[in-house]
């Protein structure tokens, strides 16, 4: 019962805390009260495991993930390459650059826009689980594959939001430019690309989740003996839930510092957006 009171008393400092932070606009006090929460929950989770004797095969305690994510070092790093840096990030930009210069020819044509876009959220309502086994047959077993579902997974959300970007410009300012005798592509490059940037960065910051959910569950249909989704399958039957968890841990990582990433880049691209005032 120590743990469990232990466990108690860290709750109620740690809310407390917040609490009192979250009242004080200062960087210091934003940046703490996430890390304070997180701190407060791996506590709360190591004292319940603990405290109740949860078996380590239900749900092992965040000490037991911490030893096996310091001892699985090597191999955590070859899945992390095999799935995040080969898999989810080259269909990250090869499903992201594809999107952008087709919602550009979906522009210009309107046709295109009436015929290709309800195909496309069509192609978006697929499951995960109905396409990727259809391109690994298509593309290998290896990295390929999963490069292949990411630019499925990642080309009609980036499309969608870059095409309604590109229309939000308003009549009065396309006017101004025909004024100017502006052409197409001057409009495109001086108005109408700068006005769609916080649609974009929308896309892409969907998709940066979706690229690495795209690319580990495609690894459960087929994979060499690397990556995360072949770990994850693979540990899972060996009951070895330490590693699964220390993967689910890199996963987040990996994800949150690409989201963040995106993130940052949309700051500083889009600096002068209202969305950005006061950050």
């Amino acid at each position: 019962m120590s743990w469990i009171l232990a466990g108690l008393i860290v709750w109620a400092l740690g809310l407390w805390a917040n609490v009192r932070l979250s009242k004080s606009r200062s960087r210091a006090a934003a940046l703490a009260v996430p890390v304070i929460f997180g701190m407060v929950l791996v506590f709360v989770w190591e004292a319940v495991v603990r405290g109740f004797g949860i078996s380590p095969v239900l749900l092992p305690a965040p000490s037991v993930i911490a030893a096996r994510f310091a001892q699985s070092g090597g191999v955590l790093w070859q899945d992390f390459v095999q799935t995040v840096l080969k898999g989810a990030l080259t269909g990250y930009v090869l499903g992201c650059g594809a999107a952008l210069l087709t919602a550009i020819v979906v522009d210009r044509f309107d046709f295109l826009r009436r015929g290709l876009l309800p195909v496309g959220n069509f192609v978006a309502a697929l499951p995960i689980i109905g396409i990727a086994p259809i391109l690994v047959m298509w593309f290998g077993f290896d990295w390929q594959s999963k490069a292949a579902v990411v630019v499925v997974m990642v080309f009609f959300p980036v499309l969608v939001n870059a095409v309604q970007g590109l229309a939000d410009t308003s009549a009065m300012q396309r006017d101004l430019m025909r004024t100017y005798a502006a052409g197409y592509w001057t409009s495109l490059w001086k108005l109408r690309l700068p006005a769609a940037l916080p649609f974009i960065f929308n896309g892409l910051k969907i998709a940066s989740t979706l690229a690495l959910i795209g690319a580990i569950v495609a690894e459960f249909f087929g994979s060499p003996i690397t990556g995360m989704g072949f770990r994850i399958s693979t540990s899972v039957g060996l009951l070895q839930l330490d590693l699964v968890w220390a993967e689910i841990v890199v996963a987040a990582l990996a994800g949150s510092a690409f989201y963040g990433g995106v993130a940052l880049i949309e700051r500083a691209a889009t600096f002068w957006h209202p969305s950005q005032r006061g950050r």
